[in-house]
């Protein structure tokens, strides 16, 4: 299976980008905090927990860096990763055997998923949604595979960063469906998913501030500027398929 199937739903990803998915700063800065996050954000006011023992598929899994950090913190009793990068579907491969996981890849687009109606109890997408053309349908199968009841872990870069000379110059992206914090919100409960307030953060990491990452600030010369007064770089949500109604 090459790549090249999905280039009308999904943009490949550069070389440095591939080997940046591979680095220490993505699975420290990158993946395990955001993992965190969305772990906490879990906390609705009356002591919610993730699933116990779920189903939990990790759409865009990359090279497999997500696996050991998703293991600590949710516990799966099944583990499904899907890419539609064929390399990078080998190094997960290869990523898991080291780590002693077990997982079920899949070569696939979001925008089609391989994997029955209401199957799913946790999806993890993390820093992939920027990269599907076809944004609609990836979501709307994102809520199909998950079962009623069950929690999108959505982790995402905005328009913010991803349109800055830095990462255009390192990075691909569909650059005509990148979005807004509010504009992910609004597609994400367009499409059915419940959250609340306490359900959503917007991280601002140095990374993630592609103009000067943060320097001006490490060194006292510029303070950050206050949430409300900023053009938001990241958005993490847990979002719920409602129980009721919920079906297809």
């Amino acid at each position: 299976m090459s790549a090249n199937n999905f280039s009308e739903t999904y943009v490949e990803e550069t070389r440095f980008g591939l080997w940046f998915l591979r680095s220490h700063t993505w699975q420290h800065h990158v993946l395990r905090v955001a993992i965190n996050d969305l772990r906490r954000l879990f906390n609705d006011g009356s002591g919610t927990l993730p699933p116990s023992d779920p189903v939990l598929l990790d759409v865009g899994c990359g090279q497999g860096k997500s696996f050991q950090h998703l293991k600590e913190v949710f516990s799966p009793a099944r583990l499904l990763g899907v890419d539609a990068d064929p390399r990078s579907l080998t190094l997960s491969r290869t990523e898991a055997q080291i780590r002693s996981i077990s997982v079920e890849l899949t070569g696939s687009d979001c925008a089609q998923l391989p994997m029955p109606d209401a199957s799913v109890d946790l999806l993890f997408c993390h820093q992939t949604f920027h990269h599907l053309v076809e944004q609609e349908k990836a979501l709307a199968e994102f809520y199909r595979v998950l079962k009623p009841g069950g929690y999108l872990l959505f982790a995402e870069s905005t328009k913010a960063y991803i349109d800055t000379w830095v990462i255009r110059w390192l990075f691909r992206h569909p650059m005509q469906v990148q979005k807004s914090a509010a504009q992910y919100l609004e597609m994400l409960r367009g499409q059915g998913f419940e959250f609340g307030p306490q359900n959503v953060s917007y991280p601002y990491l140095w990374w993630s501030r592609a103009k000067d990452f943060g320097l001006l600030e490490r060194f006292g010369l510029k303070r950050p500027a206050p949430f409300g007064q900023r053009d938001e770089t990241l958005v993490n949500v847990v979002a719920r398929k409602p129980v009721q109604g919920a079906a297809g």
